[in-house]
């Protein structure tokens, strides 16, 4: 059943106006409405919790702030699903900051207000604030500006207990296109394949610049080696040469020998010859 409007417009006076003044701005509100049933509606709205208080401030003063940082999650939660571990784990840095950031504007408006906020109620309403990123329901206490009592991340939310005044309406979000998660997603599956694509590249730029390196080694190797062989077929050319030149030597040399050696003979004959007559002459 919808709350009657008044009793809305009541409900977010009182749980964004002065916490130690909520029971008797209640009771006066409840004598002020001439209709009885409205009357007891508004007397049975339960003062909010200290860190409720701060979130409900922060609701009333900020409220495109906090509808833009609470759209802006439940984008991150339809994405995360695409996400690898390295994507999801910086999605969950981003969102730590993002809660402790706006849960400190939160705290200084209140104190702005005049109010005291303890570390453990700023630390409540960084939890009341995280719960609305990661649940829909949440999101809408939060937002409504007429939070009763602080939240918990993964803890179920009932929206009867957990806001005065009546449940409210899912926090409002700028129109998009029906299939624009679908579009993300395409973009975020192009992008990969983009990337995929630049490492295999990078890869086989690496794999190209080091075979034309060992292509280069090679070749110089084979100049040193062709370099090599005509060197040694040059000494190999001058060794046949040289080698020819011997043969002829060896062949002259062996030619003088068998003159030489003719020569000895005829002269050792002569010598026989002379001393034989030399003899003969001695003797007669």
């Amino acid at each position: 059943m919808t709350a009657d409007p008044t009793l809305l417009d009541v409900a977010a006076e009182l749980y964004a106006g002065p916490p130690e003044k909520f029971v008797a701005a209640r009771n006066a509100q409840a004598k002020a409405v001439a209709d009885r049933g409205l009357a007891e509606q508004i007397t049975a709205l339960r003062k909010p919790t200290a860190a409720a208080w701060v979130v409900n401030v922060f609701a009333t003063e900020r409220t495109s702030q906090l509808g833009e940082a609470l759209q802006l999650a439940a984008e991150l939660r339809e994405a995360q699903d695409d996400l690898d571990a390295a994507a999801l784990a910086e999605l969950g840095r981003q969102r730590r900051a993002l809660t402790s950031r706006l849960a400190a504007e939160a705290a200084a408006l209140a104190k702005a207000r005049g109010a005291r906020v303890t570390d453990a109620t700023l630390e409540t309403v960084r939890q009341t604030i995280s719960a609305a990123f990661f649940d829909p329901d949440a999101a809408a206490a939060v937002a409504s500006g007429r939070l009763v009592h602080d939240l918990e991340p993964a803890a179920s939310v009932d929206l009867d207990t957990a806001v005065g005044g009546g449940a409210p309406e899912a926090p409002a979000s700028a129109p998009r296109p029906v299939d624009e998660v679908s579009a993300r997603r395409e973009l975020r599956k192009a992008e990969r394949v983009l990337h995929d694509a630049e490492q295999a590249h990078a890869r086989a730029t690496r794999d190209a610049q080091k075979a034309e390196r060992d292509a280069g080694d090679a070749v110089d190797r084979a100049d040193r080696a062709t370099e090599r062989i005509a060197e040694l077929e040059r000494e190999l050319a001058r060794a046949r040469r040289d080698a020819q030149s011997a043969e002829k030597d060896a062949a002259s040399a062996e030619a003088r020998q068998d003159r030489a050696a003719e020569a000895v003979s005829e002269t050792e004959a002569a010598v026989t010859a002379a001393r034989a007559a030399l003899d003969a002459l001695q003797r007669g």
